[in-house]
């Protein structure tokens, strides 16, 4: 697969999300070419602030790969993580990230930080940005213009 496949199916979980009430974000981790985590955002259904798709899947990919270090892994999610996701990413150790949509207000990655290449952080991830972005960033239109009302 490619990155536009496994973004494909980061975005099934976003539409998980949208269908649930929740923002829809939606993430999966690959590990030598193959998924072995996925997940969207449960804040509303957890009750818990930190229930981001990303952390999600981080938490997951630890219990499968038994540590909290996850070298040679690729994080793709529909939206530009937030300074929270974006400070897990880097560390986790994840190698790569790769985003749909940018988050113009609330992005750490490239649109108001840049946590995830700061050379004075003791990791840095390869970024990738732009993959399905206008599938992801009009999924997010649609749901905030239906809570709107």
């Amino acid at each position: 697969m490619d990155d536009t496949a496994f973004m494909r199916e980061a975005l099934a979980e976003a539409q998980k999300a949208f269908h649930k009430g929740e923002i829809p974000i939606g993430a999966v981790l690959v590990h030598k070419d193959n998924i072995i985590a996925r997940n969207h955002n449960r804040r509303e259904e957890l009750h818990d602030p930190t229930a981001h798709a990303e952390i999600l899947v981080l938490r997951e990919a630890g219990a499968i790969l038994g540590g909290w270090r996850l070298p040679e892994t690729t994080l793709y999610v529909t939206i530009e993580p937030c300074p929270m996701c974006a400070g897990a990413l880097v560390q986790a150790r994840v190698s790569r990230l790769v985003y749909g949509a940018a988050d113009v207000k609330g992005g750490a990655v490239e649109s108001l930080y840049r946590i995830t290449t700061d050379d004075r952080l003791n990791h840095r991830l390869a970024v990738t940005a732009g993959i399905l972005a206008g599938e992801a960033g009009d999924l997010m239109r649609r749901f905030f213009q239906a809570r709107r009302g």
